[in-house]
């Protein structure tokens, strides 16, 4: 992928260079009083494009961080924030008595209980200035040309067979860049992602079957060309799930493709090892870190070890981010973490502080969340299966981290007997299970993960943000309704 100097980006966003200088001044001025002061700035631009029967859509994409700033302060006991959108040398005084009047009422509303212990964070020096790289930007390819090739997209899938009801195309990006200014960190990054998407509907009769295929990036629009290669692929799949069966409830070895693994690994241990959660005495996780919570083949990881549509090189709360392991060879090694929690569980922040935007809070929060391969092939995985079942196409799923509990959705079950698939579909399929119970039933990885990041995350339902997650093929035991 040709890489995009930092240079040519900050055009986009030039607006952070011309307030940098106040911005380390208000930082300046808050030290003066507090043991710790820091800023984030965030500028950002998105678009979505939509073709479907209804005709074309575009517009700002619905989830943005929007322009803005945060302000966070410490005084040993209390923290503080305050976020606004516009800012100004001349409205340093002004800030810094919101934030004093802020920690006062907080003070207030406390009296007579016992406050969480709220420890200053660690401020090492660090400086980074990064860019992601991409091919095609979305503004040199114009709005036209994007139009265009959706469309022939959408008319690529209605062609392939006359029980395609419909079809649409749609493709989204988000470009950003933040800057995060404490007394001893300068930090600046731009990033851009894209994601997309293919969905193929066929009728036969009264009965209507959809077929979805997600694309992501963390790059430019150059993600359609993956989409061309796919549109036979998900009306073929549309038109399959018309001779689909229900499944007959019970447990069955299975072979996950990798989105169905990605969505296992999101799902049962990414939410239950979220730190916050720990903080609170949410989730089951903190009781077992140390010991063995799954198979010895399964190691999981999160962070931008890997390059997909949540990588960042530093995140909202101005720490670096890197490669955290989650589970080592079957072994709850830790969690992810944000700067506050980690301050009050006593262990060192992961990089795992999001925001949805500069307007809410930061709370811990997955990037890329995977599991490491292994050394089978999904072949071999096949052939080792007398009577099961191939998943694939994830839709949806929940998890409970106070009990470990895991529902999950999947679209397609592709039958297995006697090592062989036999052409039989059986759509939808409820996974259920104890994570524990799932994740040592592991016996098979192959070799190469796989990651998308076509979707956001929902924290309580709310607080989404752009997440990315996937794995092997992996084969298991698992409880299919």
């Amino acid at each position: 992928m040709k890489n995009t100097t930092i240079q040519g980006v900050i055009i986009l966003f030039e607006l952070i260079d011309r307030v940098k200088p106040g911005l380390k001044k208000l930082v300046a001025t808050l030290r003066e009083t507090y043991p710790y002061a820091s800023v984030l700035a965030v500028a950002d631009e998105c678009r979505t494009w939509v073709v479907n029967s209804s005709g074309v859509n575009i517009a700002p994409s619905g989830r943005r961080g929007g322009t803005g700033y945060v302000l966070r302060v410490f005084d040993g006991m209390g923290c503080a924030e305050y976020s606004f959108n516009e800012f100004s040398e001349e409205k340093i005084p002004a800030l810094c008595g919101i934030l004093a009047r802020r920690l006062a009422e907080q003070k207030e509303a406390l009296k007579g209980f016992a406050p969480l212990p709220t420890p200053v964070p660690a401020d090492e020096p660090a400086q980074l200035r990064k860019c992601s790289a991409w091919r095609i930007h979305p503004k040199d390819m114009g709005d036209e040309a994007i139009v265009e090739k959706l469309t022939a997209l959408r008319k690529k899938a209605l062609a392939y067979d006359g029980r395609i009801l419909d079809a649409q195309a749609n493709i989204s990006y988000r470009a950003f860049r933040k800057l995060f200014l404490s007394e001893n960190r300068d930090l600046d990054q731009t990033i851009m992602w894209t994601a997309a998407s293919m969905v193929a509907m066929a009728a036969r009769g009264q009965e209507i079957k959809i077929a979805y295929h997600p694309f992501s990036a963390l790059g430019g629009v150059e993600v359609l060309e993956d989409m061309d290669k796919d549109v036979e692929t998900v009306a073929g799949e549309a038109l399959e799930l018309l001779d689909s069966q229900p499944v007959i409830p019970g447990e069955y070895e299975c072979v996950c493709g990798p989105d169905t693994t990605g969505m296992i690994v999101h799902e049962a241990f990414g939410h239950g090892v979220e730190m916050d959660m720990f903080v609170k005495d949410r989730a089951l996780a903190r009781q077992y870190v140390g010991e063995y919570v799954a198979s010895p083949l399964v190691t999981m990881h999160d962070g931008s070890a890997v390059e997909q549509a949540a990588t960042m090189f530093f995140d909202d709360e101005g720490t670096l981010t890197g490669d955290t392991v989650i589970i080592g060879k079957g072994i709850l090694k830790g969690g992810m973490c944000d700067a506050l929690s980690a301050a009050r569980l006593g262990v060192a922040p992961t990089g795992n502080g999001r925001r949805e935007s500069y307007e809410r809070k930061a709370y811990t929060r997955m990037t890329n969340t995977y599991f490491q391969g292994g050394e089978a092939t999904p072949e071999e995985m096949i052939a080792s299966i007398k009577d099961g079942f191939l998943l694939e196409s994830p839709a949806s799923g929940m998890e409970d981290p106070k009990n470990w509990g895991i529902q999950c959705m999947v679209t397609t079950a592709r039958e297995i007997k006697d090592g062989k698939l036999t052409g039989k579909i059986f759509s939808p399929i409820v996974l259920t299970g104890y994570v524990p119970d799932l994740l040592k039933s592991v016996t098979m990885m192959s070799k190469t993960p796989v990651l998308s990041g076509s979707g956001f995350c929902g924290k309580g339902y709310k607080e989404w943000v752009k997440v990315s997650d996937g794995g092997p093929y992996m084969k298991a035991r698992i409880r299919l309704g």
